[in-house]
């Protein structure tokens, strides 16, 4: 299992499933939900500048996730997720539990842990990180 292909193959997966997790959350905040309505969630659950913040979330979450997918300044990207998503946990998540069902923290440390091990490990060879950083000067 100790194999590059093998490492960047799970990066690969791993980056893509993440990416199309933030976009689709960016998309829904944007678009089907609306930014009224994620605005009023965000006031509703005591997040600061709601309107500024629901922006912020929802472009943060298309650009970034997509960035994710193709592998693109991803250590970046996975780290600014990542304080995204702690935020999330700190302002929605705390002290309803552990169970997502329940609105508990486990979806947003599962989600955190992840884009930490993408920090970590970075994005493997397959990805445009990957393609430029072998390209000949």
């Amino acid at each position: 299992m100790n194999r590059p292909a093998v490492r960047d193959a799970a990066l690969l997966i791993l980056r893509a499933v993440l990416g199309l997790v933030f976009v689709a959350h960016g998309v829904d905040k944007m678009f089907f939900a609306g930014i009224d309505e994620t605005t009023g969630q965000f006031s509703a659950m005591g997040i600061p500048q709601p309107h500024v913040s629901a922006y912020i979330a929802a472009i943060g979450e298309m650009v970034g996730g997509s960035l994710l997918v193709v592998g693109l300044l991803t250590t970046f990207v996975a780290g600014a997720l990542a304080l995204f998503m702690a935020c999330a946990l700190y302002f929605v998540h705390l002290g309803n539990g552990i169970f997502a069902a329940d609105g508990g923290f486990e979806y947003p440390a599962v989600l955190i842990v992840s884009l930490l091990m993408v920090v970590v490990f970075g994005s493997g060879r397959a990805s445009l990180d990957g393609v430029l950083s072998r390209v000949d000067a």
